[in-house]
């Protein structure tokens, strides 16, 4: 954890708003202590001239409006790589410096907002980073925070989760993002580096994945992996289902139905080897006296943990390293 006290002390209040924020690859989220609960898309999207400032009347859009008027936009997902690395992103992306930086602070910024404080409240927030993220990057987040908060923590999202969930010893967290997978032993601690792992097998992975199996799957379609994404997150399962996986796409222009039970099958199943190698790591250099009680003790956690048998695919792999048990939350 990383905290920072921002806080002016000449700014009237009445009291204190408590914020629990997670900044996601695909979703951001909110919880406050008056209560509210919201989730948005980690889409910023900025007019990309007059004419798209003048047809939108406003200069900046989020989640899925942002999304419907990409044409006219230029687009960020701010946290694509599940982790704030302002230069790098720019430069991979062919960016002018800065620009993520700023699309990072406008989406902070609108998920607090979600929180609807009162004008004389202070805001204090903890902040959900990856498991593995560099002080860097969460000297970066704390940046983007300041005049949006008031006092701000950054946690290791896994260690939220257990935390949270009072799993405090002898536990192994998996929590499935779409840009990483953090993993994290609890022993009774507050987890040091060793005790975590980030790994790139997440829902984007996913995504990549299937649009590659995809194209072969169905010869001539047109689709792109925004679409992708939304099939998967509607029919993602590696259990036994009742009825095959059909979806229509267009192929030059004509409405086309196409199979892809095993495409959405195989997609998922990609991911699970270089988790389970993870949480491998974390149980063979921890004391061997404990190592059953952790592998008998997994928590499965995040968007990805809704894939419909993947808790037992992640169980099945863990019975040849040992055994393990594995529990969706």
């Amino acid at each position: 954890m990383q905290p920072n006290a921002n806080a002016p002390a000449s700014k009237p209040s009445d009291g204190v708003l408590f914020v629990g924020i997670d900044l996601g690859t695909s979703h951001s989220a909110i919880a406050a202590s008056n209560g509210v609960r919201k989730t948005v898309d980690s889409i910023v999207a900025y007019p990309r001239d007059v004419i798209s400032m003048k047809a939108l009347g406003k200069n900046k859009l989020f989640g899925a409006d942002a999304w419907r008027n990409k044409h006219s936009c230029d687009v960020y997902r701010p946290m694509e790589k599940g982790d704030v690395s302002y230069k790098a992103l720019d430069n991979a992306l062919n960016r002018d410096a800065g620009k993520t930086k700023q699309a990072v602070r406008d989406l902070l910024e609108h998920v607090v907002k979600q929180a609807d404080a009162r004008p004389d409240d202070l805001i204090y927030g903890v902040i959900g980073a990856p498991a593995q993220a560099s002080i860097h990057s969460q000297k970066d987040l704390i940046e983007a925070a300041r005049g949006i908060l008031d006092c701000v923590m950054i946690c290791s999202e896994p260690f939220a989760v257990a935390y949270g969930l009072q799993f405090l010893t002898d536990t192994l967290v998996i929590d499935i993002g779409a840009g990483t997978t953090d993993l994290c032993r609890m022993h009774g601690s507050l987890p040091a580096p060793e005790d975590q792992r980030t790994v790139s097998a997440a829902g984007d992975a996913v995504d990549r994945k299937l649009f590659e199996l995809m194209k072969e799957a169905c010869p001539g379609a047109s689709f792109t992996v925004n679409m992708l994404k939304q099939i998967k997150e509607k029919h993602a399962a590696l259990a036994r289902v009742d009825e095959p996986v059909k979806v229509t796409l267009p192929v030059k222009g004509v409405p086309t139905e196409f199979d892809i039970t095993d495409a959405i099958k195989e997609a998922v199943e990609s991911i699970v080897p270089e988790i389970v190698e993870g949480l491998h790591d974390l149980v063979g250099d921890y004391d061997p006296e404990f190592q059953a009680a952790m592998r008998d003790n997994v928590l499965l956690a995040g968007g990805g943990s809704q894939i419909i048998g993947l808790d037992r695919a992640i169980e099945k792999k863990l019975n040849q390293l040992g055994g393990g048990k594995v529990t969706k939350v």
